[in-house]
């Protein structure tokens, strides 16, 4: 589980918010924010892991077979393998694991078990449910090659069977094992550190007036999970330009998240910061509701830092615009392309593009659900995507973005 933390404010004083104008990118378009989230993001160095620990992470390399699968012809069930057409003599049996089998010559059949080497002059294997036994004499429908797994079927050796890139499933797992394979070269979970600022922000209970519940931080392991990070650190900072230099001064991770901080306002202390840590600004703005006010910056040390905006929606739909893609870049993994659906009746924004909780109604169209203001989470909560819809100064289809189920 992820540390939390709470961080005071530090005794230094708090000067103006630096102004960055002179080099900030500007608002981008959303989908050039989340591919520029996707390019800032060089993939992490590969590393060799046993199987069990390979889970999540993504093949650094295009994994192959090392072995034919199956590496010998087997029986696909449990019944008797025979030679040639019926009736036939029983002559031995074939358990699961045995390394020979007895030879059979026509109208001679051996008893086998699912998964057992079958004899190489086999023809067939007659299941037990359709077999008819009396003593040693058998007799039952067969067809030329029925119920038998040649060797190399699925696959062969140096086959590939999933490229560089492919995200390792508990399913690919099975099948590396399969294969031969006792490690695995893969690019890990970028590790991501998140920083949630706020004098407002309460952690526990009922908050008093003129305070709020954290709704973010509860987010955020189940977020970073799905989007394939791993969150090693939660902390609650007062808002405080120190407080902030002090939180990303300790945070140690690929990815440092910073909610709440990212506007323009006295409260909000990232671009000073960023100043102090000597960042390149890349995206500075997104055009894009809700969620304008976030930003992404490269720091000298490798650590790229994501703004968050303090309002939860808003700060989902930046996770999904930045956070997403620069995870999905440092796994060396390609950004998703978002499938598009019919969504003409959606309503759209003047300039910016919109991102709407929907579900899908009986007839098949999608439906806005309510209570989907930038600090609500109440229609997000009950939606099964956000509907992606472009400005109407904008020509281009509606597209669907995942959430975690």
């Amino acid at each position: 589980m992820a540390a939390i933390a709470r961080v005071p404010a530090g005794p230094v004083a708090d000067a103006p918010t630096p102004s960055c104008a002179g080099r900030r990118p500007g608002a981008l378009s959303w989908d050039d924010a989340r591919t520029r989230a996707h390019a800032a993001a060089r993939p992490l160095p590969a590393v060799s892991v046993e199987l069990v620990a390979a889970s999540g992470a993504t093949l650094a390399e295009p994994l192959a077979a090392l072995v034919d699968l199956p590496s010998f012809d087997r029986s696909a069930m449990d019944g008797y393998a025979v030679c040639g057409e019926g009736p036939w003599t029983v002559v031995g049996e074939v358990l699961a694991g045995s390394s020979s089998a007895p030879r059979l010559t026509r109208g001679q059949a051996c008893e086998v078990a699912t998964g057992a080497l079958l004899p190489a002059e086999a023809t067939a294997v007659l299941p037990y449910e359709n077999a008819v036994r009396e003593e040693r004499r058998l007799s039952g429908p067969v067809s030329p090659g029925g119920h038998i797994r040649r060797a190399g079927e699925e696959c062969r050796t140096g086959e590939p069977l999933a490229p560089g890139g492919t995200t390792v499933s508990p399913q690919l797992l099975g099948l590396a094992a399969a294969a031969g394979h006792d490690r695995l070269r893969v690019r890990p979970r970028p590790r991501v550190c998140a920083l949630v600022t706020g004098d407002e922000v309460c952690v526990a209970g009922i908050p008093p007036i003129g305070r709020v519940r954290d709704a973010i931080g509860p987010m955020l392991p189940g977020l970073v999970a799905w989007a394939g990070g791993t969150l090693i650190a939660t902390t609650y900072l007062s808002d405080s330009t120190s407080a902030l230099a002090e939180g990303l001064a300790r945070a140690e991770a690929e990815v440092v998240l910073v909610s709440g901080s990212s506007s323009i306002g006295p409260a909000d202390h990232l671009r000073g910061c960023l100043d102090g840590l000597g960042g390149e600004l890349i995206v500075d703005g997104v055009h894009c509701r809700p969620g304008h006010p976030q930003a992404l910056a490269a720091l000298p040390d490798g650590r790229l830092l994501i703004g968050l905006p303090g309002n939860p929606l808003a700060a989902l739909v930046g996770f999904l615009t930045l956070v997403v893609p620069a995870i999905t870049g440092l796994r060396g993994a390609a950004l998703d392309e978002l499938p598009v659906v019919a969504g003409d009746s959606l309503p759209r924004h003047r300039s910016s593009t919109r991102l709407l909780p929907v579900r899908t109604e009986s007839d098949g169209s999608l439906a806005v659900v309510d209570h989907h203001a930038s600090a609500m989470l109440r229609g997000v909560a009950a939606a099964e995507a956000l509907a992606v819809v472009p400005p109407e100064s904008a020509d281009g289809p509606v597209r669907l973005h995942g959430l975690p189920d």
